[in-house]
């Protein structure tokens, strides 16, 4: 068993979770692990990172036929005909992250990593959320959208990671008693990570900041 610890993000689209997950890793001087995950998996697995890319934080359907890169010892790195669902990439995803923290303690942001580290008892799972109006502000200005356009954006692909979470996982997603600590992330960015690597040191027993 590992004796790495993780600190696991669940997060509203907005709420800033991606960036207080990042300045944790920052200060802890820990790998940070999002969007990385998929070229990483990529790389692991031989796919294409268009095939992580279009699952990413989603379920439902296959990706049907086509040519899919495999890495296998016994056919080299060549491309055949094939079937791939969204579980299976799941699959491989899940592998990756258990070796990434196998290797390092780490920062996960999303992908079910706190269900997926579920036998880690040092793996500790926040949930990070905000006033609608200032997610909808944030997304307004990073995008450049309209306030409109940033609620649909936000309440589809809060609706969509909603859906792949207790999918995978059978858990549900943004409900307190799924994680160990859920904050509001208006406080500020950086009195929210503050706020979280004192709640895991406190839960972990030992000083984290070296």
């Amino acid at each position: 068993m590992t004796t790495n610890y993780a600190i696991n993000i669940g997060r509203q689209l907005g709420s800033g979770g991606r960036d207080v997950g990042k300045l944790i890793a920052e200060r802890l001087n820990i790998p940070f692990y999002d969007k990385e995950l998929i070229t990483i998996a990529s790389k692991e697995s031989g796919l294409s990172s268009k095939l992580f890319e279009d699952a990413d934080e989603k379920t439902g359907f296959f990706y049907s036929g086509g040519l899919i890169g495999l890495r296998s010892s016994f056919i080299g790195d060549s491309y055949i005909d094939n079937y791939l669902g969204n579980e299976s990439l799941f699959k491989i995803q899940s592998d990756v992250i258990r070796e990434l923290n196998k290797s390092n303690s780490a920062v996960f942001v999303g992908r079910c990593a706190d269900y997926i580290l579920r036998d880690n008892p040092k793996a500790i799972n926040i949930f990070i959320s905000s006033p609608l109006e200032e997610r909808i502000k944030r997304i307004a200005e990073r995008h450049d959208f309209t306030l409109k356009k940033a609620k649909e954006y936000i309440e589809k692909t809060d609706k969509r990671r909603e859906s792949y979470y207790n999918y995978y996982s059978i858990r549900k997603w943004g409900v307190a008693t799924t994680y160990h600590l859920c904050i509001d992330s208006s406080i500020g960015i950086e009195a929210c990570a503050d706020f979280i690597i004192q709640y895991v040191e406190r839960k972990l027993g030992f000083n984290l900041q070296r």
